[in-house]
């Protein structure tokens, strides 16, 4: 597949500059970093949310978790997880499990965490398990530019990644 046609449109139209690197296959974030030869934290990964007002993106650091309960209370939202049938429906040019930290391509609103901020290099989910897309910092700063961001989200440190 290599990139998503709605993130690949979107890419183009925002005119940044960005390579798709291909990868042995992964299932989950810390595998797609260890198998991209990317640091934990320079992988950008988001999380569905939603309540009764709709759907959110919240995009961390795969080296950090999202705290829900943070999030929500920063920003008076009852939020819980979505379940993955939703992503599937909201994301069909993407495999499952394989969104991008992208929500406006999708029209999905977005907040990203300030974990992602001052990084030199940025990388994602192309919207499949086989690459990731490579940018600056501040070229995927600059994506999110309209975004709210905060810091809603707590390390990984001391969990064991096989």
């Amino acid at each position: 597949m290599a990139i998503a046609k709605r993130l690949e449109r979107y890419l183009e139209a925002a005119g940044v500059d960005y390579e798709v690197l291909p990868h042995p296959r992964s299932e989950y974030s810390a595998q797609t970093a260890r198998r991209s030869r990317v640091p934990l934290h320079c992988l950008a990964k988001p999380v569905l949310l939603e309540d009764e007002d709709g759907y959110l993106m919240a995009i961390v650091s795969a080296a950090r978790r999202v705290d829900v309960e943070r999030l929500g209370a920063q920003l008076n939202r009852q939020l819980e997880l979505a379940t993955e049938a939703e992503v599937d429906n909201l994301f069909h040019d993407c495999e499952d499990g394989a969104m991008p930290p992208l929500g406006m391509p999708y029209r999905i609103p977005t907040v990203y965490d300030d974990s992602l901020s001052g990084l030199a290099e940025v990388y994602f989910e192309a919207g499949d398990h086989d690459d990731v897309v490579h940018m600056s910092g501040d070229a995927f700063l600059e994506l999110l530019s309209g975004s709210l961001h905060g810091r809603f989200s707590r390390s990984l440190a001391g969990l064991s990644v096989r």
